[in-house]
């Protein structure tokens, strides 16, 4: 790697728009720069499935390129449910894939990043239909972590984090139904936000009210909320809104956060395996926010020891997978099989098929009754709780290899790994992983912190002074 594309790669986002914008670099420069990281790094991760090299050539070049606050600076778009008028999405689908449907229209969020003046240069590797915390789909191959390539770099937006961390680009599209930014910044050293429900339109396909929301990950706090600048508020016919900031979130990134009261979780809530490498990092973040003059105490919401959330999750998770697949269908006109898609999933959609509609009302109603529960601590008088993102460092890749012959098991490694994450995309609360630890193995380990619906100002504040006071962006994987 020589040249520009050797100085822009730990440039963020924010550095590189300046660039631009004071005429010191052109957005085509940027972009080849870009153009020659991913070639170059990409063999040894598959990050990237889908290139659209020439086509960005030309909005990089375009005069018209919109004068937004990330002009001229590259992007790539996870493969799941961003559609991308005149290119390819598979939703890390073997069917999906080998019809190569061309989108007619953008997705309102992926307008937003035109406007922002994003170059769009390509695709990310995704799990299919993003149901796993792992990116290894059968259609595209496994996604492997900068710091270590036998490991996992989380999911489902692997390789947007693999993307990022190894240099290629400054920030990606993410989206989190279930953990899906906040895992894979955490398995790769990165910020995820997964903002609060309503806070970003997921229009006009995706079901408003369902679990997932969409934003990017990222290696530093501005990034991120600049980004949510750029592209928050509501679409045409959203019903869920979140309440409008008092101010741009860019102006939280170094504003003082006052001394907030802090929960810390340093357990497994439900009694199950947390590995020690995580207790240390969540109580090292602690510490860290108690020097920085917060109240850390140990505290938790009690629904959170509730064993039959699994189950209320699940529910809302199988009949999402059933409609995806439906979706397959209607894409490539004929009946889906089973061999159209993976058996973790296959197996998923047949148990939401055992669903009546008085069943899916009480897995829906259950998971209102808890979302109570748990923002009813937030109203008590509490700031944040702290968590561990994830219960376990990076685990093998081996760990989520397909078994025919047992699909569940894929679920059940699933939910182990991912124990932290779920419960505020059922409550629609914020919630950020940060990079602030590192095992013996120099593997990194992110630490969660979860506010009250609304208050993504919070989050970036605390997030912005950790990031200061305990800087991590000089940690780059050895690629």
């Amino acid at each position: 790697m020589t040249g520009l594309a050797d100085e822009t790669r730990w440039m963020d986002a924010t550095e590189q728009a300046a660039l631009v914008a004071e005429g010191e670099i052109s957005p085509s420069e940027l972009l080849e720069a870009a153009i020659e990281r991913i070639e170059r790094l990409n063999p040894q991760l598959n990050a990237v499935v889908i290139e659209w090299f020439e086509h960005a050539r030309l909005i990089a070049a375009d005069p018209a390129l919109p004068a937004g606050p990330f002009r001229g600076v590259p992007f790539l778009l996870k493969d799941l449910y961003t559609n991308f008028a005149g290119q390819t999405m598979s939703n890390g689908n073997v069917a999906l894939k080998e019809a190569g449907r061309i989108d007619t229209a953008d997705t309102t969020l992926v307008s937003r990043f035109k406007k922002a003046g994003l170059v769009i240069a390509g695709r990310t590797n995704t799990c299919e239909f993003g149901s796993l915390p792992t990116t290894q789909p059968i259609a595209w191959g496994p996604t492997r972590n900068p710091w270590a390539s036998e490991r996992t770099p989380g999911g489902s937006s692997g390789g947007a984090a693999a993307a990022v961390a190894a240099g290629m680009v400054p920030f990606a599209h993410a989206s989190d139904g279930g953990g899906s930014i906040r895992i894979p910044a955490s398995c790769c050293g990165l910020v995820g936000l997964k903002t609060s429900q309503g806070r970003i339109t997921v229009g006009p396909a995706r079901a408003e009210v369902g679990l997932g929301v969409e934003l990017c990950v990222s290696r530093t706090v501005r990034d991120t909320a600049g980004l949510l600048d750029a592209v928050r508020g509501p679409g045409i016919g959203d019903s869920v809104i979140a309440p409008a900031p008092q101010r741009p979130y860019l102006e939280e990134v170094g504003a003082d956060p006052g001394r907030l009261r802090i929960g810390l979780l340093d357990v497994h809530p439900r009694g199950d395996f947390l590995h020690q490498d995580c207790v240390a990092a969540v109580r090292s973040a602690g510490s860290m926010l108690e020097g920085l003059g917060h109240i850390v105490e140990p505290a938790w919401p009690a629904c959170l020891a509730d064993t039959t959330l699994t189950k209320k999750f699940m529910a809302l998770w199988c009949t999402q997978m059933a409609l995806a697949i439906r979706g397959i269908s209607e894409t490539i006109g004929r009946e889906v099989t089973a061999a159209d898609v993976e058996p973790v999933n296959w197996v998923l959609a047949h148990h939401a098929q055992r669903f009546s509609a008085v069943d899916y009302a009480a897995a829906q109603s259950a998971i209102y009754t808890f979302r109570r529960a748990l923002q009813q601590w937030w109203a008590d008088g509490w700031d944040l709780l702290l968590t561990p993102t994830v219960s376990e460092p990076p685990v093998p890749l081996s760990d989520f290899e397909s078994d025919p012959e047992n699909p569940n098991a894929l679920n059940r490694r699933g939910g182990q790994f991912a124990a932290f994450t779920p419960p505020y995309n059922m409550s629609g609360q914020p919630a950020i992983s940060l990079p602030l630890h590192r095992n013996a193995d120099g593997l990194p380990i992110g630490v969660q912190l979860a506010a009250a619906y609304g208050r993504e100002d919070v989050l970036i504040r605390v997030a912005a002074q950790l990031e200061s006071a305990h800087p991590w962006a000089s940690y780059h994987p050895s690629l």
